[in-house]
């Protein structure tokens, strides 16, 4: 069994001003640098040995400097299936002005069910070529929450409103294909 921890990338400008970002490659701002670094710090006991990322620069650079804080370089690879969901049109726009355009789901965003699909093939793999590792893997908020909505024990969302905060960290293990929750992990704000 292999033991993955997606963390969420830390905060970036479009984050701050609430503004939606998919595919788009925006950098982390220095609140996300540091919180990348308070996440590493709090991840050294999980004790991953390899990290992988999106290939997204936010992520990428949240996984370099959370594993610098504990000893452990990377990322080691950039994973397309990790990547944002694209949001087509929709990209760069307010939040609150995209669902107030399109309350019923952006058209020319990519499906929900295929973000699951490659989150789920990006787990497996990982699992099928790391068997027994403990992988950090940086990743994205629509990444992470769409795959803890697609599995029936997760729980989540465990509130009205829950989201996956900048720089959060949700452990999971994989064998062969079944993905199981195992949990949160605190972050700087908890």
């Amino acid at each position: 069994m292999t033991t993955i921890a997606l963390l969420r990338h830390g905060q970036t400008d479009w984050n701050f001003a609430e503004r939606i970002q998919g595919s788009s490659d925006i950098s982390l701002n220095d609140t996300g640098r540091e919180q990348a670094r308070v996440a590493g710090r709090r991840l050294g006991q999980f004790g991953a040995t390899k990290i992988v990322s999106s290939p997204l620069d936010r992520a990428a650079e949240t996984a370099a400097l959370a594993g610098a804080e504990f000893g452990v370089q990377g990322p080691d690879e950039r994973l397309p299936d990790l990547a944002e969901r694209a949001y087509g049109t929709a990209e760069g726009m307010p939040i609150a002005e995209m669902w107030e355009r399109w309350p019923n789901g952006v058209p020319d965003a990519e499906p929900e069910l295929a973000v699951v699909a490659r989150a789920r093939a990006a787990l497996t793999d990982l699992a099928a070529r790391m068997p027994n590792e403990r992988v950090l893997a940086a990743t994205h908020g629509g990444v992470i929450g769409r795959l803890l909505r697609s599995l029936p024990d997760s729980g989540f969302p465990s509130f009205p409103g829950q989201r996956v905060r900048n720089a959060s960290t949700w452990v999971f293990e994989v064998e062969g294909d079944d993905i199981r929750f195992v949990e949160e992990l605190p972050t700087a704000d908890d």
